[in-house]
């Protein structure tokens, strides 16, 4: 077997449109271009957005097979009642419709590689017949008795945890463990560091070569905003956000609380407590404290919007329909100085994310700003104030689980509430 270099790591990201340099990332790729020339079903896991359609065609075009068919089928988009006869076909007369004989898609890639996005979502008579295909390549066409046989070489991908659709009865065990034969993580991209800035430099050049806009320029502030989000939609979110920004800011120089005006809302669950089995204590803690600094950037928009409102008489009349609108939000965030950056103020780094517990008090416009388990338990009263002590709705609010919430009740002395 060939030894993987990096210079053919670096081909194939360049062969592919692949930007990024995390360790996860290039393992990920790596562990692709090892398997590609070994016959093997292989099984993709990651989130969505986060890239998995590039590596089945880095396992085709690195595999004998590269110069016969690649066929990609999306299992999710395709109805139930015809997904049989898009992957085996049909013969004639087989169901109202089927006014002659028709190929699937196993039997126009013989000799290739199909390629089965969202898996998961295949139902349970659609299984049986995979699993078939890849133990012996037999299949039958819809209303057909006539076995056939096909050489293909099956990659999947799928977004849902496999174990969990197995336990409860929505995926097959053998199916999984055929398909999974080798299993591929592509890593989120939350997960991949400095790839975040790389990717939004890609983007905005990108973006500003084709419509021909103004140069945007990302601050300090901002980057490190980029850094700290959570991205639940991955890859395809940030291209969202980073075209937004190019169009709209085309020119500026852009801070952290003009970019959180491009970022969802946390209302609108952009940034969510990802329920585990088990719960970490210190990663609540760090998902918390990203949130603080978000909501801080917000609230620095505001007081920009207010400066340009007019007299104070009237800012003071906005200010106080703001707090009525708002309220989650400042008394979360707290307030910082007409000039300086929240983000400034606390000078941290995403590594200090890991030390939340050492964050001491710090002081902005002469005011002791509230720590974090403060803050943390002001946040919790008050959403239960609001919510007339019902804990489901409050939680769904703080976006956290009950049992989070629960536990957090007990931890604050909040039973009363």
């Amino acid at each position: 077997m060939a030894t993987i270099t990096d210079n053919n790591i670096r081909s194939i990201k360049q062969r592919f449109g692949i930007v990024g340099e995390s360790p996860a990332l290039i393992g990920a790729i790596r562990r692709a271009m090892i398997v590609a020339p070994i016959d093997l079903s292989v099984l993709i896991i990651g989130e969505s957005g986060s890239g998995k359609e590039s590596f089945p065609k880095i396992i085709h075009e690195s595999s004998p097979r590269k110069h016969k068919k690649y066929i990609a089928v999306n299992c999710g988009a395709i109805p139930e009642g015809t997904i049989d006869s898009e992957l085996f076909g049909h013969v004639k007369g087989s169901f109202t419709g089927a006014i002659a004989d028709h190929k699937g898609y196993f039997e126009e890639a013989d000799g290739g590689v199909i390629f089965l996005d969202e898996v998961a979502e295949m139902p349970m008579s659609t299984q049986a017949r995979l699993l078939r295909v890849l133990e012996n390549g037999e299949y039958l066409r819809v209303g057909d008795s006539t076995v056939r046989k096909t050489n293909i070489r099956v990659v999947a991908a799928t977004n849902k945890d496999m174990l969990q659709a197995v336990k409860d009865g929505k995926f097959r065990e053998d199916l999984y463990y055929r398909l999974s034969t080798v299993q591929i993580n592509v890593p989120p991209l939350r997960e991949r560091g400095d790839d975040v800035l790389l990717l939004s430099r890609l983007f905005l050049r990108n973006f500003i070569n084709v419509n021909r806009t103004a140069e945007v320029t990302l601050a300090d502030d901002a980057q490190r905003l980029l850094k700290a989000y959570h991205w639940p939609g991955n890859v395809r979110q940030l291209k969202s956000v980073i075209e937004q920004v190019a169009l709209f800011e085309a020119g500026n120089v852009v801070d952290a609380a003009t970019l959180s005006q491009y970022m969802p809302s946390n209302r609108d669950k952009a940034l969510t407590v990802q329920s585990q089995p088990s719960y970490d204590y210190n990663a609540e803690r760090e998902q918390l404290f990203t949130l603080i600094l978000s909501m801080r950037a917000e609230i620095e928009a505001i007081k920009k919007r207010l400066e340009s409102a007019g007299p104070s008489t009237h800012v003071a009349s906005n200010v106080h329909e703001l707090k009525r609108e708002t309220s989650p939000l400042l008394e979360m965030g707290g307030s910082t100085s007409e000039n300086q950056s929240p983000y400034r103020s606390m000078q941290l780094q995403p590594q200090d994310l890991g030390r939340v517990d050492e964050v001491a008090a710090m002081d902005v416009e002469g005011e002791t700003v509230k720590t974090l388990d403060e803050t943390e338990r002001e946040t919790i009263e008050n959403a239960l104030r609001r919510n007339n002590g019902r804990r489901k709705l409050t939680a769904q609010e703080l976006n956290i689980s009950e049992r989070t919430l629960y536990r957090k009740i007990k931890q604050y002395n909040l039973e009363r509430q």
